[in-house]
């Protein structure tokens, strides 16, 4: 029973941790984008040009892919959801080895 207890805390910690990046990712964004458009508009030698907008949006697609992958990959890829599928690969495995074995014990008893 403690080991679950563990394992639960363990996942809700690295959740928090994905989340709190998630989060400072976003503030990183924010002050980012302000930071390229102030670099635009004052340090360019175009600035007729607008570099920052395409920069940007390459970075706010770049944060709606990692929050696609915290919010919705990572809530049903878990750790359960894992577990499942090894199962589900055992026996799965299992089933083709007994296969395996009754053909090898048809074919001897066929042939002596």
């Amino acid at each position: 029973m403690e080991s679950e207890k563990y394992e639960l805390y363990e996942y809700a910690k690295s959740r928090i941790k994905q989340k709190k990046r998630l989060y400072y990712h976003f503030v990183l964004l924010c002050l980012g984008s302000v930071f390229l458009f102030v670099a635009n508009k004052w340090l360019s030698f175009y600035p007729d040009t607008s570099w920052w907008k395409w920069v940007v949006t390459v970075w706010v697609f770049i944060f709606i892919l990692h929050a696609i992958k915290i919010f919705i990959t990572n809530s049903f890829m878990n750790k359960n959801w894992e577990r499942n599928e090894i199962d589900k690969l055992i026996v799965k495995q299992s089933k083709k080895v007994e296969q395996i074995h009754y053909d090898l014990d048809n074919s001897k008893s066929t042939t002596e």
